[in-house]
């Protein structure tokens, strides 16, 4: 894989698939089985923190809607899994379809709640973290006023900075000395000003 042939991604629109995917458990496993390669169902276990019995139902149920897959070797729950995709997607036109719309905010939501797992997590452990990881680490907002053009080619331009780096995700001789893991969170949406009623105006 080189920058020009980014990872592959994994996209959802079967409403099962979403739902499958938004389990708060199974999102751990995909971030696991994507950060550090093939788990056996006993290690992912002692991994999260979760039952070996609950990590090779979830695997199970994840390897039934393409998220993970048996990796080869091993026997039972001494199999090992990977991830099938380094990343997920899904059809935005889902909406359309009303289950489908509510399964892909079900997962919208639960990614959410991640992310502020994620982001408290590194806020309460920063203060024991080198000052290079502190003064490194972003943390913070900007006010836009754009066209939906312009944040879909802001977006893309956000793209196109990350996917020199995107090649050390499977292949760990890339990785630098020094590098570890970092979440980066892209989130750029209209913002939806509320009035003193409480209403939320939409904009034009």
């Amino acid at each position: 894989m080189t920058a020009e042939d980014p990872p592959r991604s994994d996209r959802l629109s079967d409403p099962r698939a979403l739902r499958a995917y938004a389990h708060p458990t199974r999102m751990v496993l995909v971030a696991l089985l994507r950060r550090d390669g093939p788990h056996t169902a006993t290690q992912a276990a002692k991994a999260i923190g979760e039952s070996v019995a609950s990590c090779s139902f979830h695997l199970r149920q994840m390897a039934k809607y393409g998220l993970a897959e048996q990796a080869g070797g091993g026997r039972g729950r001494e199999k090992p899994w990977r991830a099938t995709a380094m990343f997920t997607d899904w059809d935005s036109a889902a909406s359309q379809d009303p289950v489908a719309g509510a399964a892909a905010q079900a997962l919208q939501l639960a990614l959410a709640e991640q992310y502020f797992e994620l982001t408290a997590r590194w806020v309460q452990a920063q203060s024991g973290e080198r000052a290079e990881w502190r003064e490194a680490a972003q943390f913070g907002d900007t006010l836009l006023h754009l066209t939906a053009a312009e944040l879909h080619d802001l977006g893309e331009k956000v793209q196109d900075l990350v996917r020199p780096y995107l090649e050390r995700l499977e292949d760990a001789c890339r990785r630098p000395a020094g590098s570890r893991p970092v979440t980066f969170l892209h989130l750029a949406f209209p913002m939806l000003v509320t009035d003193h009623d409480g209403r939320a105006d939409p904009g034009t």
